[in-house]
């Protein structure tokens, strides 16, 4: 489940975001390209190339300059990869945009104006993207965590019981997504004004410029975890299984600072395609829609607006149940394999458990589970455009984009935090104030990391898609849309 998730799944969804980033950057800066200036053109796709290299020099720090020594280092470790790639794509990024890019391009904005695209503008741009990223990655640290305080705070609350701890873990989710939305805000702000939606897709690049080292870290947690599986069921030394734990404590705050960029690009990228199917509804109707850019008090625009806001929620909804009725499933499969099999409970079980049949159960859940939000999240853009028309879907877009990130933030780190606050408490002696594994405050912890997983691998992480495939979708048909009734869909609501 972990390599599904954590490896395939969120670097699937990182990879998207990268390819969906270059693409938006393309399509809004494709005027660079009439003067037949191909190093502007190409310079997104350049930040990207310069981006593998500096990843691929800066992990020589952990393995070789500065190596793990003690089980405090690995953190440490990880949080310098992140750290250092950031600083040296900043210096990097200045001499490629001075490199490439000429001294002043004339690009038109959203809005219909031209505006000038200098070099230090561009690196600013993708400067405030990469650091953004950072900021965001360091708060999603320290609010998943148990070296920090929120974490903590939420083991304490477990000596209360499971609803004290569920009060905690929705809190401190809720609490962590105040500074990233702050970041991102100004992030968008900075870009926008320097460089209108160009400055926000290379925003949204720069975030995702040290993906090489994002994804590394991000998949060190699940390596860890299924060290620790096999150490267990190979039945090697304990000692083997606590430093197993103590690797995949660092790597669930690895794989929540992931999920951390993961959502961050996602809502730069969803908002640069937004631009991106603007601008494409401007040159079809020739600049008489959209000739000022999208105004949100239009009826149905703001009217949409609130249905979009509701789509991740609706989404979330759907998932989270998903994962209940799998479980379901999957504990029931289980009994009966205890039923059947007695002796399976035994200290040295004499019988094997029929693995294909647990794997079967999940699998095939996964794939029919995900029809019914796979669709939802498909038609509801395609419906709205074709029926309500190009107003309606901007609406949508923006709605959606605002919900997805506050709701995402927070179920990712509501669940991180819940799964950190188990394994801290399984780290305290047993006379401990925490009473240690096994106890009643243990077993509060455990309700907690088992809410937490659809929270922080399925619902949360999903929402990026949510955003990132309407915005996509949108764009790819925004020319259909345009097509009936010019822009105001099969009903004419002009």
């Amino acid at each position: 489940g972990d390599n599904v998730g954590d490896v395939a799944g969120m670097g699937s969804d990182l990879f998207g975001s990268f390819a969906e980033a270059t693409c938006a950057a393309l399509v809004l800066g494709s005027s660079i390209g009439k003067d037949g200036d191909w190093d502007g053109l190409m310079f997104p796709l350049i930040v990207s190339a310069v981006g593998i290299v500096v990843c691929l020099l800066c992990s020589f720090l952990a393995t070789n300059l500065i190596p793990v020594k003690k089980e405090e280092d690995v953190e440490k470790a990880l949080k310098l990869q992140l750290i250092s790639t950031t600083v040296f794509m900043v210096g990097a990024i200045f001499f490629t945009a001075y490199s490439y890019l000429p001294e002043t391009i004339t690009m038109t904005s959203i809005g219909g104006d031209d505006f000038e695209l200098v070099y230090y503008k561009a690196w600013i741009c993708v400067s405030l993207g990469a650091v953004g990223g950072l900021i965001i990655g360091l708060v999603t640290e320290y609010y998943t965590s148990h070296s920090y305080k929120p974490v903590r705070e939420v083991a304490n609350a477990c000596k209360t019981g499971a609803a004290t701890n569920m009060i905690y873990g929705i809190a401190l989710g809720y609490k962590s997504a105040i500074i990233p939305v702050f970041v991102l805000a100004f992030v968008i702000f900075g870009s926008f004004t320097l460089c209108d939606l160009y400055g926000v897709s290379l925003a949204a690049i720069g975030f995702l410029s040290n993906l090489a080292t994002g994804l590394t870290i991000d998949v060190y947690g699940p390596v860890c975890d299924n060290a620790g599986g096999i150490a267990e069921m190979a039945e090697l030394d304990p000692s083997v299984r606590e430093k197993t734990d103590a690797l995949d404590a660092a790597g669930n705050t690895t794989a929540a600072i992931g999920k951390g960029f993961a959502i961050g690009s996602a809502a730069l990228v969803s908002l640069a395609l937004f631009g991106a199917f603007v601008s494409r509804i401007q040159r079809a109707s020739g600049n008489t829609l959209f000739d000022n850019g999208v105004d949100m008090l239009e009826p149905l625009t703001f009217a949409f607006l609130v249905i979009g806001g509701m789509i991740p929620f609706a989404f979330a909804a759907m998932t989270m149940k998903s994962v209940g009725v799998a479980a379901m499933e999957m504990v029931m499969e289980v009994q009966r394999q205890f039923d059947e099999k007695p002796h399976l409970l035994d200290e040295n079980p004499s019988e094997r458990p029929d693995y294909d049949a647990c794997i079967a159960i999940s699998t095939n859940a996964s794939l029919r589970e995900m029809i019914a939000p796979g669709a939802m999240v498909i038609f509801t853009p395609l419906l709205t455009g074709l029926v309500f028309g190009v107003k309606a879907v901007s609406g949508l877009l923006v709605g959606s984009l605002i919900s997805s990130i506050q709701l995402a933030i927070s179920m990712s780190n509501s669940g991180g935090a819940w799964d950190n606050a188990k394994k801290y408490i399984e780290k305290q002696p047993a006379d401990s104030d925490l009473k240690g594994k096994g106890s009643d405050i243990h077993k509060a912890a455990v309700v907690g990391d088992t809410v937490g997983d659809p929270f922080k691998d399925t619902s949360g992480p999903a929402l990026n898609i949510v955003m990132k495939l309407m915005a996509v979708l949108s764009l790819v048909f925004a020319d259909a849309f345009y097509a009936l009734n010019k822009g105001n869909g099969m009903l004419n609501i002009s």
